[in-house]
């Protein structure tokens, strides 16, 4: 074989711009929490088959964005009850496991990557990509959590890993949501380099009431466009 061949550079695969397109539909609202997916109805609207839409939505299920409701798939619906408890409970959880990370060994490889992820999220929001904003914040908590050694704690926070990734696709598309989720990022980051225990709980706890509040934002806008439409009786 002759040395020094050059890859071929590849076209994006359908089942990713079907993925793609149901992501930014997501994300927009287009897509709206309790409306039905089914395959064979998305594969004629978006005029392609129904093999890359039954693979983007294994992808999305797979990411937490949508749930399976009988025979197909359907956007979650988080009550304001649902809400509160996810957020109880990684005010409870989150906080103490960042604090177990900035207590234990400096892993010099492990706070490059989070600047590395800071980095690509501050790029992120300046191309005002809330796509690639929403990847860079799931990399940056994915690599500190990574650092946690308690497999148990870890375990408890991966049980509502899946809603965390959709209410972030809910929120991150704010330019006001990304600002204050950069901060937060930023002060992890700082308690984590002076290995600040205490600060790093402090922190966590204000980032996460802080992601609450944006939250609760965008969910009070998804109901009112709702009620305007008339998808949901007034109050």
């Amino acid at each position: 074989m002759p040395p020094n061949l050059t890859p071929i550079n590849r076209p994006e695969g359908l089942a990713d711009q079907v993925y793609k397109t149901l992501r930014d539909y997501l994300g927009s609202h287009v897509i709206r929490p309790g409306q039905p997916l089914q395959e064979a109805t998305l594969s004629l609207r978006l005029g392609v088959s129904r093999t890359p839409v039954r693979e983007a939505l294994a992808r999305l299920l797979s990411e937490g964005l949508i749930a399976v409701e009988g025979r197909s798939f359907m956007v979650p619906i988080l009550s304001d009850a649902d809400v509160d408890e996810i957020y109880q409970l990684r005010g409870i959880l989150e906080p103490a496991a960042l604090a177990l990370v900035a207590q234990g060994e400096a892993d010099p490889v492990a706070l490059q990557e989070l600047a590395d992820a800071l980095a690509q999220a501050q790029a992120a929001d300046a191309a005002n990509d809330s796509e690639g904003f929403s990847d860079a914040n799931a990399r940056f908590h994915q690599t500190w959590q990574a650092q946690l050694h308690n497999s148990r704690l870890t375990r408890a926070i991966d049980l509502y890993a899946g809603h965390v990734r959709y209410l972030r696709v809910l929120t991150l598309g704010s330019l006001p949501a990304r600002k204050a989720a950069l901060a937060g990022m930023k002060n992890i980051l700082a308690a984590l380099k002076k290995r600040d225990a205490a600060a790093a709980q402090r922190v966590m706890g204000e980032h996460l009431e802080t992601a609450r509040k944006y939250l609760r934002l965008a969910l009070d806008e998804i109901e009112r466009e709702a009620r305007e439409e008339g998808a949901l009786p007034g109050p």
